[in-house]
């Protein structure tokens, strides 16, 4: 009879880690879902602000089409990656990243342009949203890294892999981009 109610203890006891294990990745999965959408919700923002600037220029940038259409070219590249995985957004991002700084450094040299009010208004939003998408790449980042870890280590593992627990990418920057830029004082 003690035999019994000892296993029958065993079994809870292992029961209730088993739940707990279960819960915890879960829980952790879901923080990474959420922190996904928190990237999407800052880049979507970012797409809506990118239509208003460069109608905001284009009448002053009547020569500079081609930054113009290059920003446009990449905001419906970025806009399109999203379901295509972090690496793919990241890259696309990067890409779009990249053609806002032309269009800003284009503005630079239109003293009109840059005097402008509403401009000025959209490149401040512009720059707040960037930040924002920074630290919220930066939290998924976090989360993956701690899902991923308790995919990874025992005992939880086994509870991942009896319930296909899959690891996430992490949102990085493709390869070019981290290179040191050379400065030259000269």
């Amino acid at each position: 009879m003690i035999a019994v109610i000892i296993i029958i203890v065993i079994l809870v006891v292992l029961g209730i880690i088993f739940a707990g294990m279960y819960n915890s990745l879960v829980g952790r999965r879901n923080q990474v879902d959420n922190a996904w959408s928190q990237i999407d919700v800052q880049l979507k923002r970012r797409y809506d602000l990118i239509p208003n600037l460069v109608e905001a220029v284009k009448d002053y940038m009547s020569y500079e089409q081609e930054t113009l259409t290059n920003v446009t070219a990449a905001r419906t590249a970025a806009m399109n990656a999203g379901n295509q995985g972090p690496q793919a957004q990241a890259q696309a991002e990067n890409m779009l990243t990249e053609s806002l700084k032309s269009l800003f450094a284009v503005v630079e040299a239109y003293p009109d342009l840059k005097a402008n009010q509403n401009v000025l208004s959209l490149q401040e939003e512009l720059t707040a949203t960037e930040n924002k998408i920074s630290f919220a790449r930066q939290f998924y980042n976090d989360s993956v890294l701690t899902y991923n870890n308790k995919i990874q280590m025992f005992p939880s593992n086994v509870i991942a892999g009896m319930f296909n627990f899959s690891t996430r990418q992490f949102f990085e920057a493709p390869e070019g981009d981290r290179a040191v830029p050379k400065v030259d004082l000269r």
